[in-house]
């Protein structure tokens, strides 16, 4: 599939997805949200990735639903805004419960649903004159489908005041919420990013990460007892994948493995 709104590239098993509307502040349309969910699809179909980068070209990183697009929202039917809603539903949900780590590098505000976008990754990181916030109680509307994720990511109290007041709040208030891992400065960001990319490549293996994130995503869905029973099966399972075996091998030899 060819992209007009956003950029993809492969670079060393790293990913990067770019937001390519500047002139817009890279809101979301239809349009975008289906090629985001092609090329996290792309992405995750490729066995040459093992990280994703989210990021953003511009002064935004993405300011959420563009006018054209909600004035179009008003003219749909109820039918026709399910089945929107549930692309971009579906889109989250690709991002939170993908099987490679995904990292967003906010380089720019991140409002509405692009705040969505940063709340779904793994790792958020933002330069320090970024501000977040879910303003769609100000225009009439709600933040229904991020509250699913922030409530689960942040807290409930904290996410009420986010998502009730609708108030943007800088980076650095983000970082103290939970919502973003830390502000980097806007020099630093990219290599730091990269760094983590890097890292996360270099030093895990990818069954490990894919089986993580599902534990982590699906623990607050069971009983304890059933999270229990899943953890334990999950660990016995992953005792007889070879990159067990190969991590077990190399660490009793005092060698690094190569994953």
């Amino acid at each position: 599939m060819s992209y007009s709104f956003i950029t993809y590239e492969l670079a060393g098993r790293v990913a990067t997805i770019t937001l390519n509307r500047p002139e817009k502040r890279n809101a979301l349309n239809g349009e975008v949200v289906k090629e985001l969910t092609d090329a996290f699809n792309t992405a995750g179909a490729s066995d040459a990735v093992k990280v994703i980068i989210l990021a953003a070209n511009g002064e935004a990183f993405c300011a959420g639903a563009d006018l054209e697009y909600l004035q179009q929202l008003q003219r749909n039917s109820y039918e026709e805004n399910l089945a929107d809603s549930r692309q971009l539903m579906q889109l989250m949900q690709l991002i939170y419960a993908h099987d490679k780590i995904v990292i967003a590098r906010i380089e720019g505000h991140a409002v509405a649903g692009g705040c969505g976008l940063a709340t779904v990754c793994d790792f958020s990181y933002a330069v320090p004159a970024a501000k977040f916030g879910y303003t769609e109680v100000k225009i009439g509307f709600v933040p229904a489908l991020v509250s699913v994720f922030l409530v689960r990511k942040i807290g409930e109290g904290r996410a009420r005041e986010l998502l009730l007041t609708g108030k943007l709040v800088s980076a650095q208030q983000a970082q103290e919420f939970g919502l973003i891992n830390r502000v980097v400065a806007a020099d630093e960001i990219n290599v730091m990013v990269d760094a983590l990319a890097k890292e996360l490549c270099d030093d895990a293996s990818a069954n490990s990460l894919k089986l993580t994130k599902k534990l982590v995503a699906t623990a607050l869905d069971l009983p304890l007892q059933a999270a229990l029973e899943e953890a334990a099966r999950q660990n016995a399972v992953t005792r007889e994948h070879p990159d067990c075996r190969q991590g077990i091998k190399a660490f009793l030899n005092k060698e690094k493995p190569v994953w």
